[in-house]
């Protein structure tokens, strides 16, 4: 396994790969992550000349555009003028479902989480939703979620928004939406197929040769220690510390 901070830089870069071709991504207040690749692909795309990215990052003073939280992002969303975003959930499941209630059966959840807020909406408005967790075990990706907080696919209901991929700290999938089902794209250094196997709760379709995900090239990783870990101080002081210090 890569040591911490090698497995944060993969993930971003991963994250920046996933979002080439947006005009503007919209990140979550506790997203370290996903902004830090919003960020990434921003800079990629400023060094070749490519179009300018927008990123809004809720709570952020410096990387948003909006004065009114997410009443803002919800009608940008149905403006169709949000190209990705990205959703995790207490359990992910094989068709790409999320549940962000809690365990068991509602109202009576074993766990209770935080709630859907405006997951359902945001996923069905959304074209590139990346489904993110840093854990991948059987307890979170699951067969079948307890509780549907925002559905994946809504074959009764035309909609432009939907799961792109679901990122982990061991893997990339992809997401077929006309089967409603992940297809392996790669492992992460340190990890192998099987290991994504036996830690994965649903099935998935497998290519006969699994790639491995690309590590950042050292232009990238230039890029990641300097200017990136600068602008998400602002955002994230305690997560670009603990990238400075890992150094």
């Amino acid at each position: 396994m890569l040591p911490l901070r090698e497995q944060r830089e993969l993930l971003i870069t991963t994250i920046a790969d996933l979002l080439d071709g947006v005009r503007h991504v919209a990140v979550g207040a506790s997203s370290p992550i996903p902004a830090a690749g919003a960020m990434l692909l921003r800079a990629r795309n400023e060094a070749c000349g490519k179009a300018a990215v927008r990123i809004s990052i809720l709570g952020s003073a410096q990387h948003n555009f909006f004065t009114n939280g997410t009443i803002e992002i919800f009608d940008c969303a149905a403006q169709g003028r949000i190209d990705a975003f990205f959703l995790g959930g207490g359990q992910i499941d094989g068709s790409g479902n999320i549940n962000l209630v809690g365990t068991g059966g509602y109202p009576q959840s074993q766990v209770r989480w935080p709630g859907s807020f405006g997951s359902a909406y945001l996923y069905h408005l959304v074209p590139r939703v990346i489904l993110f967790r840093t854990e991948h075990s059987p307890r979170v990706l699951v067969p079948k979620v307890d509780f549907v907080s925002a559905a994946a696919t809504t074959p009764e209901v035309p909609r432009r928004g939907g799961p792109h991929a679901l990122l982990t700290n061991m893997a990339l999938f992809a997401f077929d939406r006309g089967r409603a089902r992940f297809g392996l794209r790669s492992v992460h250094p340190g990890f192998s197929a099987t290991d994504v196997s036996d830690n994965t709760g649903f099935d998935y379709d497998t290519p006969d040769i699994v790639p491995a995900t690309p590590a950042p090239d050292t232009a990238t990783l230039d890029l990641l220690r300097g200017r990136i870990l600068d602008e998400l101080a602002e955002t994230y002081p305690a997560f670009a510390n603990s990238m400075a210090e890992a150094a």
